[in-house]
C-alpha cells in the first residue's frame, strides 16, 4: 500500500492509551506513517482528573518541549491530529511548522491568541471534531476559529461528553466516534 502522509497523533491528558494506538493502527491501515509521542513517558490515566494533575504538574511549557522533541525527525509535511490536550501540540505545531499539511482537533481547540498568533496559516487547513455540550470545550473559540481559519471544517456531536472518540472511555459515544473517524481519515486522504 502506497503510504499518503506522514501523522502525529497526540495523546489526551490520560496519556497514551489504547484507544489512541488503536486509532493510530487504523490510519496506519489506510496507508499512514504515524508517530504516536508519548508526552506521559508511559503512564496513564483512567480519569480527567488525574490526567490533568499530571498535565500541571509537567507544565504547558514542558509538554510543548516534549512535542517539540517528539517531531524533530518527523518530515516537515507532515499532518498533525490531537486529542483534547494533544490539540495544543497538533494546533501549534500545524500553524508554526513550515511545510504541514493539515490538523485534525478532536475534543477542543485553542483560540489564535493562545497560539500567540496573530492569524491561522491560510495554506493550513484545519478540521475540528466536538460535543456541542462539552464543558472542556469553549465553543466561542470553535466558533472563532470557524470565522478566522481560511480552510477550516468543523463537526459538532449531539452530547456532553469531552473524550466521546475513546472506546475505553464512560464518554464513548459510538456513533459520533466512528463519524469523526470518517471524516478524520477522509480529510487525512486529502492532504
Amino acid at each position: 500500500m502506497r503510504v499518503m502522509s506522514h501523522v502525529v497523533v497526540f495523546h489526551s491528558a490520560l496519556g497514551l492509551r489504547p484507544a489512541i494506538t488503536r486509532f493510530a493502527d487504523r490510519l496506519r491501515a489506510a496507508g499512514h506513517t504515524v508517530t504516536t509521542p508519548d508526552l506521559y513517558d508511559g503512564e496513564v490515566f483512567d480519569t480527567l482528573e488525574e490526567g490533568v494533575a499530571k498535565r500541571d504538574a509537567l507544565g504547558i511549557g514542558e509538554l510543548i518541549r516534549r512535542a517539540l522533541v517528539a517531531v524533530e525527525d518527523v518530515p516537515s509535511d507532515a499532518l498533525y491530529v490531537g486529542f483534547s490536550m494533544g490539540t495544543g501540540a497538533a494546533q501549534l505545531l500545524a500553524a508554526t511548522r513550515p511545510g504541514a499539511r493539515g490538523a485534525v482537533l478532536l475534543h477542543g481547540a485553542l483560540p489564535i491568541e493562545a497560539l500567540e498568533l496573530d492569524a491561522w496559516p491560510a495554506s493550513v487547513p484545519l478540521q475540528i471534531h466536538v460535543t456541542t455540550g462539552d464543558p472542556w470545550v469553549d465553543p466561542s473559540a470553535v466558533d472563532d476559529l470557524a470565522a478566522r481559519v481560511p480552510s477550516i471544517e468543523v463537526h459538532r456531536y449531539i452530547g456532553e461528553q469531552h473524550l466521546f472518540t475513546d472506546e475505553g472511555s464512560p464518554e464513548h459515544l459510538p456513533d459520533a466516534a466512528r463519524a469523526a473517524e470518517r471524516e478524520t481519515l477522509r480529510f487525512l486522504a486529502q492532504r
